[in-house]
């Protein structure tokens, strides 16, 4: 087979660009790939902006009309409508450029449609984090549900960690179509972080030249809309008044009503920074400077465990379940007394409140990988178009 193989990378939202980037720039390595960013406007702009922080731009871009009071996100909508307008619309773009293979990411609407539009025109689709399971096909509501199908329809499946691999196997995926990778989000956060801070942005350079202890807040999951959201930031505000000396920085979603919901009990605390969305390079440099984070987001359960950071997750289950077996991570739910509970405890170790950035006793090696997935990934989709050998599987002596 000669001439390089084009490979259409379906990116949707902000955590799937993060995750594909490392991805696509192996990809660009390679003698016989021609990938091709594929944008679907599900995070708006913010897409754009975090793949550039890789050095990257679509080259595709579909464009949904958002929802009225979503401040521009597409993804913020009912998940219906959502999914059959990007089905429609990359059905259409797949169908019209030659391509011989598509990309998909973890759980989202635009990585279903991506899989659901590839299968429909007989293009091989290649999941990428594949076989996370909560085991609640409605928690997390709708990602559950989505991966599950995603990987009826996918010809080759990147799993993160042995464990997914054995997940997808419970699934009747057949053994050689799995390729244990190790997570990408862990390349890809160890780049970013290494990243100049942002001349253009006032309050993030404040608060990375802030010498206080930072711990970072997010709060974004469908399933936490509304009341559990606002109580995760009535937790944090009782923690910011018991201690005065920690920076609590609650990097905001870009929906609105979401964003509102968590900072509505926070706006006077004068150790709480409300600094809006933050660029992807940004965060990751605040992540690894940080001594603990407060999250409901699977990929930030992912990225902290690249820092030794431990993680609190406001959720009630978690499909991360290496970060909990081996300490980095613990589930908390939302209720505030759970929340600043579980804080307390972490603050009460020795050394944690002492310097900028301490040396946190947990476990080694990382248990979602070792910086090397993308280019497992790449060798894997290459093996699967006949241009490569299939990669050796990550073992769990080098996560």
């Amino acid at each position: 087979m000669s001439g390089r193989q084009r490979i259409a990378i379906v990116v949707g939202t902000r955590p799937e660009a993060v995750k594909l980037a490392p991805v696509v720039r192996e990809l660009q390595r390679t003698r016989w790939a021609e990938p091709a960013v594929l944008t679907t406007g599900q995070h708006g702009t913010v897409v754009r902006n975090t793949l550039a922080c890789f050095g990257l731009r679509p080259e595709i871009e579909i464009e949904l009309d958002p929802p009225a009071g979503t401040g521009g996100t597409t993804g913020a909508g009912p998940v219906a409508e959502l999914t059959a307008g990007l089905l429609s619309s990359l059905g259409s773009r797949l169908r019209a450029t030659d391509v011989h293979a598509v990309l998909v990411q973890g759980d989202t609407s635009s990585a279903l449609a991506g899989a659901m539009a590839a299968f429909f025109a007989k293009i091989p689709v290649v999941h990428v984090e594949a076989g996370l399971r909560s085991g609640d096909a409605r928690s997390p509501f709708p990602e559950e549900a989505h991966r599950r199908m995603i990987a009826e329809l996918s010809d080759l499946h990147l799993a993160p960690t042995r464990a997914a691999r054995r997940n997808l196997r419970a699934q009747g995926v057949a053994a050689d179509r799995i390729v244990v990778t190790g997570n990408t989000v862990i390349d890809a956060v160890v780049a970013a972080s290494r990243n100049p801070c942002h001349r253009t942005f006032p309050e993030l350079r404040e608060i990375e030249q802030d010498s206080a202890p930072l711990v970072v807040v997010t709060a974004h999951r469908r399933e936490n809309w509304g009341e559990p959201i606002r109580r995760v930031g009535r937790a944090v505000a009782v923690l910011s008044r018991q201690y005065p000396d920690v920076t609590f920085v609650v990097a905001a979603h870009m929906n609105p009503s979401v964003r509102t919901a968590i900072e509505e009990s926070l706006r006077d605390r004068p150790n709480v920074r409300l600094p809006g969305p933050v660029p992807y390079d940004a965060f990751a440099r605040l992540l690894s400077r940080s001594v603990l984070a407060i999250t409901d987001s699977g990929g930030i359960q992912e990225e902290a465990a690249a820092f030794g950071l431990p993680v609190l997750v406001t959720r009630d289950n978690t499909e991360r379940t290496e970060g909990i077996d081996s300490g980095l991570a613990r589930l908390v739910g939302t209720d505030e007394t759970e929340i600043v509970a579980a804080t307390e405890k972490e603050f009460a170790r020795e050394g944690v409140l002492d310097a900028r950035k301490p040396d946190l006793p947990f476990p080694r090696p990382n248990p979602y990988g070792d910086g090397r997935a993308a280019r497992r990934c790449a060798a894997a989709c290459g093996w699967l178009l006949g241009r490569a050998p299939r990669p050796s599987d990550l073992t769990d002596q080098e996560t």
